[in-house]
């Protein structure tokens, strides 16, 4: 990633006094983090429309996953060479060609498609979006990444709510208007934001696949892969034996965002200080399997399944910041390096999870979460078996606003 030089504080707060261009790029990155829950609350009604099954309704989540994973691989590459703008612009015109084209299909097979082309622009974007922030920004790296980190909350805490609004009207809503929004986005990105130089340093294709001989980097990455099937039980399956309307399920996953959202700035950061990265990584994902546990135990029951699924945010919310955290220290490698190789073996080695739980949900409606609680389960043995090569990450101190860092658990959440 390229030096970043940021303007010193005017004394007035940076939150008010932003360039256009912070606010274009914000907006922008609100948007595409709204994509992440969007789709949950139209699951069922594509599933209905289109004579589709769970499984096949979520690979919507497959593709995308997919994609993104590989595509993260090479997006250092891309901004280090066309530099910021054309590679947050290419993400964009990306997003709003394949939301279109989401919206407007006829088969759950197009959308899968389309979804994938959209996990694309999405990594694009979302790899580029922070430093362009930081490097517009007035007020220092500190308060910018505060800003971009609000964007990444209110983006992850309304999609499913705007989801299912629109959903309300038609499940083509949610693609629709994501890609009229991204349209806008990318007009004031164009007229508001200036051409920054080109990067001097170019990314290696090879160095994240190098980064993984590390055993630390691999440890971790591994327990996100495996807890990736956890976390997209809970998000690609629920919606299905939840069979409520899209503003519920909007509502839901609204409050699951929010208590994500809060559980990543607020309460990790407190919790590491106070009790260690490993123990807290190990406990956050203990409780989220014991949680999906009694979601398979009252799998029949809504409330619970409810209940569950809002107070699921807490624990992934904490794991999320501190595993990505770990990320950053776990190898002798770039952070950028580190964050892209654990990117590809969670996103692309998990794309699977999504498929699994709606193909094992067909024949049993608690199977997924105990599939999901038992690889989630996994994960925190792997990490206990792995913990003598993670035993220097709390020597170090955590750099909560560094650049990498933040766009890596940008990434993890």
């Amino acid at each position: 990633m390229s030096t970043v030089i940021t303007r010193a504080g005017t004394g007035a707060p940076a939150s008010t006094r932003q360039p256009k261009a912070v606010w274009a790029v914000a907006f922008a990155s609100v948007i595409a983090f709204m994509g992440i829950g969007l789709v949950d609350p139209i699951l069922k009604p594509i599933g209905e429309q289109l004579h589709a099954s769970p499984s096949q309704v979520s690979l919507l989540f497959t593709s995308y996953m997919l994609v993104t994973g590989i595509a993260m691989l090479i997006t250092g590459v891309v901004s280090s060479r066309f530099g910021a703008k054309k590679t947050l612009l290419a993400g964009l015109a990306i997003i709003v060609v394949f939301a279109t084209l989401a919206g407007m299909s006829g088969t759950v097979g197009e959308i899968v498609g389309f979804r994938a082309g959209w996990g694309l622009g999405n990594a694009l974007f979302i790899a580029t979006a922070l430093a362009t922030i930081v490097g517009a920004a007035s007020g220092g790296v500190a308060r910018a990444i505060i800003l971009y980190e609000a964007a990444l909350g209110i983006g992850i805490a309304t999609g499913p709510l705007v989801g299912g609004v629109l959903g309300g009207i038609s499940w083509r809503g949610p693609f629709f208007g994501v890609s009229v929004l991204m349209a806008i986005a990318f007009v004031c990105i164009v007229v508001l934001l200036p051409e920054g130089p080109k990067p001097e340093h170019r990314t290696s294709l090879a160095a994240p696949f190098q980064a993984l001989r590390h055993r630390g980097l691999l440890t971790v990455s591994i327990t996100a892969l495996l807890y990736n099937f956890g976390f997209f039980t809970l998000l690609a399956y629920t919606p299905f034996p939840l069979d409520m309307g899209t503003y519920a399920i909007g509502f839901i996953f609204c409050g699951w965002g929010i208590l994500l959202a809060l559980a990543s700035v607020l309460l990790a950061p407190g919790l590491q200080r106070r009790f260690g990265t490993l123990p807290m990584m190990g406990l956050a994902l203990g409780l989220f399997a014991a949680d999906l546990a009694v979601m398979a135990l009252f799998a029949e029951n809504k409330t619970v399944l409810i209940v569950g699924t809002v107070l699921a945010g807490l624990f992934l919310g904490v794991n999320n910041t501190l595993i990505t955290e770990a990320v950053m220290i776990s190898a002798p490698v770039e952070r950028s390096t580190a964050s892209a190789a654990y990117s590809f073996v969670r996103f692309a080695g998990g794309a699977a999870a999504p498929w699994l739980a709606g193909k094992l949900g067909e024949h049993s409606i608690a199977l997924p979460f105990w599939v999901g609680a038992a690889c989630t389960a996994a994960a925190v043995l792997v990490l206990v078996v792995g913990r003598a090569a993670l035993a220097h990450i709390d020597e170090h101190d955590p750099a909560p606003h560094s650049i990498e860092e933040a766009q890596a658990i940008t990434v993890g959440d």
